[in-house]
Formats: C-alpha cells, structure tokens, sequence
C-alpha cells in the first residue's frame, strides 16, 4: 500500500471523483445496481482512510459520505422534472443507509487504528533515551550566584 498522501481536500476529490465513475460505469455495464455501488463505497472509503496523511486523518470519515452522495444521481431514476429527480435521491439515500453507514464505520475505524499507532509510536519514541548521547547522571549543583557590584572598583 503506497504511504498516505492524500489532504483532507485530496481525500475529498478522489472519493468523490471516484464514485461518481463507479456509478457511471455501474449504470452502464450493471444497470444501476445498488449492491455493487455500495460494495465499490466500502472499498473507496477504505481506500480513502488509508491514504490520506496523518495530519488530515479526522477527515476521511467526513469526506466519504458526501463522495456517496456524489455518484447516487446517476443510479437513480425519478420522474417529473427536478423534484422527482430531488425525491429520487433522497429516497435512494433512505434505502441505501446501510452501504453509507458501513462505508463511514469503515473509514472511522481504519483512521482510529491509524491514530492509535502513531500515538503509541511517538509514546515510544519520547520515552527511548536519544542514542547520540551518553546517559545524563545527576547534575552537580551549581555554586549560589554572587551578587553584582554596581559600584565602581577603586573607590
């Protein structure tokens, strides 16, 4: 698996460029299949937790439901202008909350495990001793600090 490079902004744009071409090549090699559309969801949501970088990892579980919505108007069909069309998809995000769910449980768990492991990594390294240096021992104390002539010497 390549290391993870994607921003937020990244994750963004490829979950949602690549659903909408999932939903159109399922739309035409498929006929708009619901189950194959939520299964290819799964896989862009792993996909998109795994990739992006550490510093944007609370994004991914925002970013995939709206790339899910992204490719949804292609596979449904309503009728009567744009309020069918509207109601179409509202009922298609109804009927498919599952997939969407799953989809974002998938990306919150992979970017939770990924947290975890770069916590406890960074635990690790802030308590392993610097290799480049000797031990530190105890400090001598240092001797208290003499007070400073403000007048002038020789006087």
């Amino acid at each position: 698996m390549p290391e993870p490079r994607l921003t937020g902004l990244g994750c963004g744009v490829f979950c949602g460029v690549s659903m909408f071409v999932l939903a159109g090549l399922d739309r035409l090699l498929l006929g708009s299949s619901a189950t194959v559309y939520g299964v290819l969801f799964l896989l862009v949501s792993a996909l998109g937790a795994g990739w992006v970088r550490r510093g944007d990892l609370a994004s991914a579980p925002v970013v995939v439901p709206i790339a899910y919505a992204v490719g949804l108007p292609l596979l449904t069909e309503g009728e009567g202008g744009l309020g069918g069309h509207l109601m179409a998809l509202v009922t298609a995000l109804a009927m498919q909350a599952g997939w969407l769910y799953g989809g974002t449980l998938a990306a919150g768990v992979i970017v939770t495990v990924r947290k975890l492991r770069l916590m406890s990594r960074r635990a690790a390294e802030r308590d392993r001793p610097p290799s480049d240096h000797r031990p530190m021992g105890p400090r001598t104390p240092r001797p208290p600090a003499q007070p400073r002539r403000t007048v002038p010497r020789g006087r």
